[in-house]
């Protein structure tokens, strides 16, 4: 374990004038809200929740069949949620990643990593046809070691990857550091199927050509409940209410509005800060002149990259859960994990002492104990849902909304076929259990953190039984 717990004074200075809001939705390009619900209506495909899982499978739906009548429900505002509060952080991979993928579907795979890079291909092509200016690169990403056991666990991973025909690129000292300058990291492996872009703005893009299409979208209008009634389900908001034929849930870690979901999904908050913008002689001592998304390889891990403007977001380690699936603005400040953050930041970056962070935020991701998202259906087969993409859903979202239209339209597809689809996770066991055993793997992981990486009785009893904890 490289990294200190306590928070120095120059770290507490650093974020002390932030502003607790979003660096990315803290921009004069974000849109005019559009009006809430206030009468009663019908619609063939309604879709709750205009984050990324929303959008994309309103926009899917509708280029599929342009006569489709298709509503889209947002209890807020279009990206709001994670979808305007992640890293900015879009991988390829559908399954969290190879090693998580290869352990649960080692039969699937290597179709499971084919479909994930179709995914982002599509993605990519559709960010071009539509114009969305989002900042997107394609620079692939680099984890880091902070200690010699992290490389080696990086060498065995590319052996795993060969078979398969997925190709990473070990990175020794001298090369880590001339692509990044600092005291901590001594190596690294790169993943050439990942790209960066600026979440919000890629969300907003996707809403404006929703709305080219004729979707109608209607924010700050929460579903209360939903009812199935003979042929159809009755999706009611506190002022008007929807008749759908059929129902795309797309809530992520928002407090679900089907019960069954809640015993597979817990909320776990996440923390980010945003530098102000290096000066050419900051940017010089540091290096990192590409735009590499990077990450190190600690079990509680950090996530940074630079942005358009030349600023550096720094997130992750701490991942916070709250009893009874705790959710609400009011979690989405927390000092000590800002003051964490910034301390570490300082550790990684000793020739930056000085800069100082403009904005500091938070939010819940989606957690579910494989990792990786899950799908279902309710009411007959006329509601379906994709949830659990534990942050790294900004591009599988995507995968998950074709899913989601799949089993509405009732399609035998290549998708619905496979067993990462039709499988669910192990749910997580009713309060107290689930925040003893949930704090239990955070400190557990800490633990290995700080032991070469060694994992404790309790992990490996997690790992057997196939319940898990990851940011």
């Amino acid at each position: 374990m490289i990294y200190s717990n306590h928070p120095k004074p120059e770290a507490l200075k650093s974020i002390a004038d932030v502003i607790h809001t979003p660096y990315w939705l803290d921009d004069p390009a974000k849109p005019n809200p559009e009006p809430k619900l206030t009468t009663q209506i019908s619609t063939d495909l309604l879709v709750i929740g205009a984050g990324f899982a929303g959008l994309w499978t309103a926009l899917l739906a509708k280029e599929e069949n342009p006569q489709r009548d298709i509503v889209l429900l947002e209890a807020g505002e279009a990206a709001i949620g994670a979808s305007g509060r992640n890293g900015g952080f879009m991988d390829a991979s559908i399954t969290h990643g190879f090693l998580n993928g290869l352990s649960r579907w080692p039969k699937e795979i290597a179709i499971l990593h084919a479909l994930g890079l179709k995914n982002l291909n599509e993605i990519e092509a559709t960010i071009q046809r539509l114009g969305i200016e989002c900042d997107y690169q394609r620079t692939g990403e680099i984890d880091l070691a902070t200690e010699p056991y992290l490389l080696d666990e990086f060498k065995q991973f590319i052996e795993l990857a060969k078979p398969y025909n997925i190709n990473f690129e070990y990175l020794d000292r001298d090369q880590i550091q001339t692509t990044v300058k600092s005291p901590l990291f001594i190596g690294g492996i790169k993943r050439f199927d990942s790209t960066l872009i600026n979440p919000a703005q890629l969300a907003w893009g996707l809403r404006k050509a929703c709305l080219d299409l004729g979707v109608r979208l209607y924010e700050n209008t929460p579903v209360t409940k939903l009812v199935e009634e003979k042929n159809q389900v009755i999706a009611h908001t506190p002022h008007g209410q929807i008749r759908a034929h059929h129902v795309a849930l797309a809530t992520n870690a928002f407090p679900p509005l089907l019960k069954r979901i809640s015993y597979y999904v817990v909320p776990v908050y996440d923390y980010v800060i945003m530098t102000e913008p290096l000066t050419l002689s900051q940017r010089d001592s540091i290096g990192w002149h590409g735009r590499e998304g990077m990450s190190d390889g600690n079990n509680q891990f950090h996530y940074f990259r630079t942005t358009a403007d030349g600023r550096i977001l720094w997130g992750g380690f701490d991942a916070i859960y709250h009893w009874n699936n705790g959710f609400g603005p009011e979690l989405e400040n927390r000092p000590a994990s800002h003051a964490l953050l910034a301390e570490h930041f300082f550790q990684a970056f000793p020739q930056l002492e000085g800069i100082r962070f403009t904005h500091a935020w938070g939010g819940a991701i989606d957690t579910c104990s494989r990792f990786s998202p899950f799908w279902g259906t309710a009411h007959h087969g006329k509601t379906a849902y994709s949830m659990g993409y534990t942050g790294l859903g900004v591009g599988a979202t995507r995968f998950g909304a074709q899913v989601m239209l799949d089993l509405l339209d009732n399609k035998k597809t290549e998708r619905t076929e496979l067993e990462f689809v039709r499988t669910k996770p192990m749910p997580f066991p009713p309060e107290p259990l689930r925040s003893i055993g949930i704090n239990l793997s955070r400190w557990s992981l800490d633990q290995a953190d700080r032991n070469q990486g060694k994992e404790n009785l309790w992990l490996k009893v997690m790992d057997w039984v196939g319940l898990g904890f990851d940011s």
